[in-house]
């Protein structure tokens, strides 16, 4: 990927944007290419889908249509979409060829199983690590075709990630989990520091809760800043690529101004933010 967008080096060598666009929720052909268009003249350079959001077909025909009319190539944008549950485990090769038929955009920078467990099946389900390692395997092979630039994981414990980098032959390019004030994720993050695996946050803003939060408010009126951009600056500061999500332009541009400013020490740590946490469940997006 060719961009001068502020950037993460993954395992892989290649730089991926730290700020992207979340799409889920966006399913309409209309939607999608709306919001494309805004994102893309907002500078956004990164776009993270999934099997299970349903719009993977309508993102590849979007930026097809709309990135000769910014001026970038394929190369210019970094995709993200992830292994549909019921594809866990067997199925791993058809949910993942079906991802990259309906993008259709000769490839994919990067694919995440998008949950440990399997469609179906409780957490607890002895054929859940069985159904993991032959998904990973599956990725792995893909990866090796350069069908898959980069290989990850989504919603996976620290448990889920030994397990994983003690077994695996490529390891995971990258995480993606919920991060934000009040979730921490510190077990999680030395995981991924130990091995080299990026760390990315999904629901920086506390899936909404967080903008109205008294100490985030504080911090936005000193800064002079929204309340989302303190939280994404929060995040992009200690070098957690974001994917916020939005299908309205404004708030698009304004999410992607979190680059020109930067939070104190003593606001980056407010503990009085992470009161109130309450434990995520293994998939909420």
């Amino acid at each position: 990927m060719s961009s001068t967008a502020p950037s993460v080096l993954l395992n892989t060598g290649v730089q991926m944007p730290l700020l992207g666009l979340g799409t889920y929720m966006l399913l309409s052909p209309e939607d999608v290419y709306l919001a494309v268009d805004a994102a893309l003249a907002a500078g956004y350079r990164a776009f993270d889908s999934a099997a299970v959001y349903q719009n993977e077909a309508q993102l590849g025909c979007a930026l097809k249509e709309l990135l000769p009319k910014h001026g970038l190539t394929r190369e210019d944008v970094f995709i993200t979409s992830k292994l549909d549950p019921k594809d866990q485990g067997k199925r791993a090769m058809e949910g993942a060829l079906h991802s990259l038929s309906q993008l259709d955009l000769g490839y994919i920078d990067l694919y995440l199983i998008h949950e440990p467990g399997t469609e179906g099946l409780v957490v607890t389900d002895q054929r859940n690590p069985g159904n993991r390692a032959q998904s990973w395997a599956t990725l792995e092979e893909l990866h090796a075709q350069g069908k898959l630039k980069a290989i990850g994981v989504s919603n996976y414990t620290p448990a889920h990630m030994r397990e994983l980098l003690q077994s695996c032959k490529t390891p995971p390019a990258l995480l993606q989990v919920e991060f934000h004030p009040r979730l921490c994720q510190t077990e999680l993050r030395s995981v991924c520091d130990e091995y080299g695996v990026c760390f990315q946050a999904f629901s920086s803003l506390g899936k909404g809760d967080l903008v109205t939060n008294p100490v985030v408010m504080e911090v936005a009126k000193n800064c002079k800043r929204t309340p989302a951009q303190v939280l994404l600056r929060w995040a992009v500061q200690q070098g957690v690529p974001v994917i916020p999500k939005s299908s309205n332009p404004d708030r698009m541009k304004d999410n992607a101004k979190i680059f020109d400013f930067t939070l104190s020490d003593t606001d980056m740590d407010r503990r009085q933010i992470r009161l109130g946490f309450i434990k995520s469940g293994l998939i909420d997006h």
